[in-house]
């Protein structure tokens, strides 16, 4: 079975001016191991007040801390102690295949020989780590000699050989070789969360206190965040039903044996114990660091990332050039959005093997997120042509949907949500559908998605994130407002902690303009936690300070991000930021350049029709809010009702 339908060939990209979607969604993208700190930039006088504050923070953590975090140092960090089964977490049942490249194929009909060639590139190296004992130091009231440890780097040949900070040395475990710069479970729904709230509850408590010092400010957020992401997935996943969840190998790496007889987290400590007797076996180690980045991804944790890291290089130093850990540092570069990278081992693993699922995922993934849609439309005919299944499918329908081929885009995912034969794939593929729906406005549509998606898995949080999108564009505001509540408790990404702000903000409630502040304010947590492991945050950092914070650092990460891939979503972050900033005329440009590709974005048409309005260009800009409000009149809490008020002004 193909992906391929009568419109054989996906549309070339408008030309481009000098001038999709981080799906991280890019919708692109475990327990989590001790994240990195994040050390402001300070003065030498300022450990001292710095300490403190870590200090303040510990004391302010509930009295009763979740079970130790693993180390990170090592990439054998797992989701629980090595000698038992990790609890199911929300994610799990979502199969790894379906979101970056994996999963049993179809058939692979109609395949040729060659794989893309591609660049040969140096070995990346591995980025500075942070210990177990830093951050059960900081969950413990964070003593001062505690503390000053957690803003220090660590990477010696014992913690890397340590399991766990409790557990002795991995037998025979090697330290990789020297390094190169760095380069190219859940509550039931409805039920009470303690753990999540009292995480939420800390981190505003947190953002609230460093609002007298940003740098102390970024410092105190990111090490409750980590500390929130790591003790509240263990107490999490402790709490859910014990069921077993099917998880799709990831990758050929991926040994059904080890990952596809139970959850993630069960899965890497499986990997973690076999490693342990077998710590030369290449393949486990490209497999370990594939399901690292899977963690990463699923439960927004970047301090997953590190140790993916250190996984594939070790599988790398022990059988150079292997297919299936070059596909994984495709994988791990593009979550990182360092997607020039991830074209590079892409196509050095397909090099290898030119029928490597993971690799020719990542590589339509590279390409897209690049802006190189003719090239993408490409890649994605050859996956389909030498890997048909659901991965494919997804990202060929993303290519048509970028090109404004809706009903396409739907066919595809339709064929793809037939193929589904695991429950995390078919909440995947139904998640992806019922977000199709919201962006033309479908809301009844999306829903029943949704709905079908949850009853696959019911824990799966792009899902409850899109219905509750959903239920607030048909006035279901309190629902909506509670699902945001549940998903950021256990996933604080940017997307989420924006919408829920807005859904705060449009109530209008007594508290509701602080309880937005709160939201906004932890969104700068995740990204400087995010960066601290090696995330490229620009295109988060644009979006949402553009509204909700500092309008020139907007900016500033808007250029960034531009100067640096040219896609339709950098080019409208670009736009507005420029529009924010009152530079308008300037703005237009790529407003217009945001649109060229036929892409159907409400809020792509709604900033176009506010900068038109805002250079003169009034029938323009009624043409463009009227278009985004017809599209999808639900697009943005706070945007939609603007687009009205403006559109009311300008007739």
């Amino acid at each position: 079975m193909s992906a391929r339908t009568n419109d054989d060939e996906p549309g070339e990209r408008s030309p481009a001016p000098p001038g999709p979607p981080a799906h991280t969604d890019g919708q692109s993208p475990g327990a989590p191991a001790a994240p990195a700190v994040v050390a402001a930039e300070a003065a030498p006088g300022d450990n001292d007040e710095r300490t403190a504050t870590v200090r303040r923070i510990g004391a302010r953590w509930p009295a009763s801390p979740a079970p130790a975090a693993p180390g990170a140092d090592t990439p054998l960090a797992g989701a629980s102690a090595p000698r038992e089964a990790a609890s199911a977490e929300p994610g799990a049942g979502k199969s790894a295949a379906a979101s970056s490249g994996a999963g049993a194929p179809l058939r692979a009909e109609g395949s040729r020989p060659e794989g893309p060639a591609g660049p040969d590139a140096g070995e990346p190296g591995a980025h500075d780590l942070v210990d177990d004992a830093r951050i059960t130091a900081v969950r413990r009231v964070g003593a001062e000699r505690s503390a000053r440890r957690a803003c220090a780097p660590s990477d010696s040949a014992a913690a890397l050989a340590s399991p766990t900070a409790t557990d002795t040395a991995l037998p025979g475990a090697s330290v990789p070789p020297e390094r190169a710069p760095a380069g190219p479970g859940t509550r039931e729904r409805g039920a009470h969360d303690p753990v999540g709230d009292g995480r939420v509850a800390a981190l505003r408590r947190v953002s609230a206190a460093g609002r007298r010092w940003r740098g102390v400010r970024l410092v105190g957020c990111a090490a409750l965040l980590a500390v929130a992401l790591t003790g509240g997935a263990i107490a999490l996943g402790a709490a859910r039903d014990q069921g077993s969840v099917t998880v799709a190998a990831s990758s050929g790496a991926v040994d059904p044996g080890a990952l596809g007889s139970g959850n993630l987290d069960a899965g890497i400590a499986a990997l973690q114990s076999h490693l342990r007797s077998q710590p030369k076996d290449a393949g486990s180690w490209a497999t370990l660091g594939l399901a690292y980045v899977e963690q990463a991804r699923t439960k927004g944790d970047p301090a997953r990332y590190p140790q993916a890291e250190k996984a594939l290089e070790r599988s790398l130093a022990l059988a150079p050039g292997n297919d299936q850990a070059l596909a994984g540092r495709a994988a791990l570069a593009a979550a990182r959005h360092d997607f020039k990278d991830a074209l590079v081992w892409s196509d050095q693993a397909l090099k290898r093997n030119p029928y490597s699922e993971r690799a020719l995922s990542s590589r339509v993934d590279a390409l897209v997120e690049l802006g190189r849609y003719t090239d993408a439309a490409r890649a994605a005919r050859t996956a389909d042509d030498r890997k048909p299944g659901v991965p494919v499918f997804t990202r060929y329908a993303y290519v048509y949907e970028l090109r404004g081929d809706v009903p396409t885009a739907r066919r595809v995912l339709k064929q793809a949500l037939t193929a589904a034969a695991s429950p995390g794939d078919v909440a995947y593929v139904a998640a992806q559908l019922g977000q199709l729906a919201w962006n033309q406005g479908k809301y009844k549509d999306a829903l029943g998605y949704y709905a079908r998606a949850l009853a696959a898995d019911e824990n799966y949080l792009p899902a409850l994130e899109g219905r509750a999108r959903a239920q607030a564009a048909v006035g279901r505001r309190a629902e909506a407002i509670e699902g945001l509540r549940t998903v950021v408790a256990r996933y604080p990404l940017p997307g989420p902690l924006v919408e829920l702000g807005e859904l705060y903000e449009a109530r209008g409630g007594a508290g509701d303009r602080a309880r937005a502040r709160e939201q906004y304010a932890l969104v700068d947590a995740w990204i400087a936690l995010a960066r601290a492991n090696g995330v490229n945050a620009d295109l988060d950092t644009a979006l949402a300070a553009a509204e909700h914070g500092d309008r020139a650092s907007a900016l500033r990460a808007a250029r960034a991000e531009w100067a640096r891939r040219h896609t339709v979503h950098t080019a409208d972050a670009l736009a507005w930021a420029l529009h924010v900033n009152g530079r308008d005329g300037e703005a237009l440009g790529y407003a217009h350049e945001a649109t060229a590709t036929g892409y159907r974005s409400a809020a792509f048409r709604y900033h176009r029709g506010m900068i038109e309005l805002a250079t003169g260009h009034t029938a323009a800009g009624r043409a463009s809010l009227r278009a985004a409000l017809k599209l999808n009149p639900g697009f943005s809490p706070l945007g939609a009702a603007t687009a009205r008020k403006a559109l009311e002004a300008a007739e």
